[in-house]
């Protein structure tokens, strides 16, 4: 299937718009594409694969939301710094995963993630007292949009660090980018407003997965069948990103993201019948 240069180019638009749209860098619909497409790949190759997709999609996708202005720049950079460690071990430690041990890992994952994102969709609550506004451990940020909206929210940066070093370590070590955790972390826990937080996490996951990209370089993760594939999927990914940006404020993010869970579980389900 993802022989043909034309289906890698449209599995890449299809990865670009969505994984945008929620934030997610798309690299939770691509691993499990190629688990299934190119069993023979070992995983570090997949995760190397996939990581190159996530930093394109990102980077071209951060592009879009910074016109737009949803990005909380200041909160990305110190989230993003938090997740660079991680992310660096993530990439030496994934070698050492057997293929039948990494497929069943990222099968239960997926059905979790779904799971979660079903039940959760839709429900973001920003009960924060006056007494919490108070408190040391609470940032306050205001960001004015393109539109004109005023998006006004208190969070936790501590919680938002921690989480940020788990995202860091798990994106590539399964290649998924880490947004498909960000986002529902950062609207559910932190409790940023959606189109923040995917924006925001677009904008960290630019970040995280360039350094995880350079380590896969350095590492020589990048056969010659591994460049193939990403540049056939790069030339899609690119401007999948822009419309996925574009589509963001013009359809209702619960719905994608129940969508999403939906066929999320359904690969995981897929993943786990291989054993």
């Amino acid at each position: 299937m993802m022989d043909s240069f034309i289906v890698l180019i449209l599995v890449g638009f299809i990865i670009g718009t969505f994984g945008t749209l929620i934030g997610a860098g798309g690299g939770f619909l691509l691993v499990p594409l190629l688990l299934l497409a190119k069993p023979d790949l070992p995983p570090n190759t997949v995760t190397a694969i996939s990581i190159a997709i996530v930093a394109l999609n990102a980077i071209s996708g951060s592009i879009a939301y910074a016109k737009s202005k949803r990005i909380d720049y200041k909160s990305g950079l110190i989230f993003a710094l938090y997740t660079i460690p991680g992310s660096i071990g993530g990439v030496l430690l994934v070698k050492y995963i057997p293929k039948n041990l990494f497929d069943i890992i990222f099968g239960i994952l997926l059905i979790g993630l779904a799971s979660y994102l079903f039940i959760k969709s839709g429900k973001q609550t920003n009960t924060v007292t006056e007494a919490q506004k108070n408190s040391k451990n609470l940032k306050h940020h205001t960001i004015t949009d393109s539109s004109g909206i005023v998006h006004s929210y208190h969070f936790n940066q501590r919680y938002g660090i921690i989480i940020s070093i788990l995202v860091g370590f798990l994106s590539p070590l399964l290649g998924i980018g880490g947004g498909i955790i960000h986002v529902p972390a950062m609207v559910h826990i932190l409790q940023f407003p959606v189109y923040i937080a995917t924006a925001t996490s677009h904008f960290i996951l630019a970040i995280m997965s360039t350094v995880s990209v350079i380590v896969h370089i350095i590492r020589g993760s990048y056969t010659h069948e591994a460049t193939r594939l990403v540049i056939g999927l790069a030339i899609g990914v690119v401007p999948g990103a822009q419309l996925g940006a574009y589509l963001s404020h013009k359809i209702k993010t619960h719905l994608i993201i129940r969508i999403l869970a939906i066929c999320l579980s359904l690969v995981g389900i897929r993943l786990l019948l291989h054993f």
